[in-house]
């Protein structure tokens, strides 16, 4: 299949009526049906299920939408990474989660900076869950991600950390003077709940818990005793005076890798790997 075809059909797939798609795609709609029937004709499969007032996917279409994704990212990634080659300006461009693995981050990148060869590093520091998303669709070279909040499907990857998690809590609230807490116990607090993080698409889940977009915006609701967090260990030197830590002991532990894709052939990748393979 060519990549258009793959556009048209995520086009639909995800609009789920062919006017709406069509309108997207800037093209007239017959076309755009006649593109689909040729896909699913190429793959001798149903991919949607029409009826005159709805468009559904099949088992098949699911699978094709998500494989479609994918290939149109890579396809997006390699373009981004061959104009930035284009410049002619040697570095890497490194993404990591604002606020988390600041003290394993500065080590990898003073130990890099010894390396024999090594280029600069432009360091970008994103948002929640967006380190994976800018990694795979080409505007960064190597990413820092943490399981099991980051996907690392079809990404190389190298073990840098793993630690367990505690929870953030208003100074002076009576939990902080237990040694330890459960997740049960936390989530069970209707006067702290956890706060809602946005979706890709920008939408927030449903919940009781505040909807919250950084870091900052977070501890300062923490302070007010309006929310709480549980947040990886290593996190918790960084945190403000009017908050204190708990240790969840059955939090799930978090583990810290760095992450790049398969088919990269960058000696400066390599060595940044290199370098935090041993620190």
């Amino acid at each position: 299949m060519e990549t258009r075809e793959l556009r048209y059909f995520v086009a639909v797939a995800e609009e789920l009526h062919f006017g709406r798609a069509a309108r997207r795609l800037g093209i007239a709609q017959p076309p755009l049906s006649r593109a689909i029937q040729q896909i699913e004709r190429h793959i001798g499969a149903s991919l949607l299920d029409r009826t005159s007032r709805s468009v559904s996917l099949t088992e098949a279409g699911a699978v094709l939408l998500r494989e479609a994704r994918a290939a149109l990212d890579a396809v997006e990634a390699a373009e981004r990474r061959t104009r930035r080659a284009a410049t002619g300006r040697p570095g890497l461009v490194l993404v990591a989660k604002a606020g988390a693995s600041a003290e394993l981050l500065a080590k990898l990148l003073d130990a890099y900076a010894a390396e024999p060869g090594a280029v600069a590093v432009d360091v970008q520091l994103c948002g929640i869950a967006e380190q994976e998303r800018q990694l795979r669709d080409g505007r960064a070279d190597v990413a820092l991600l943490h399981r099991p909040f980051d996907s690392t499907a079809g990404l190389d990857t190298e073990e840098l950390s793993t630690e367990g998690q505690v929870a953030v809590l208003p100074a002076g609230h009576p939990l902080t003077i237990r040694p330890s807490l459960t997740m049960a116990e936390i989530t069970g607090l209707p006067d702290l709940p956890l706060p809602r993080w946005p979706c890709p698409d920008g939408s927030y889940p449903a919940g009781p818990g505040p909807e919250v977009r950084d870091h900052a915006q977070l501890l300062q609701l923490i302070a007010l005793g309006r929310a709480t967090a549980i947040i990886p260990e290593s996190a918790w030197s960084q945190l403000r005076g009017d908050v204190a830590t708990v240790p969840v002991l059955d939090a799930p532990r978090v583990t810290t890798v760095i992450a790049w894709p398969p088919h990269s052939r960058s000696r400066a990748v390599a060595g940044l790997v290199h370098a935090a393979s041993r620190l």
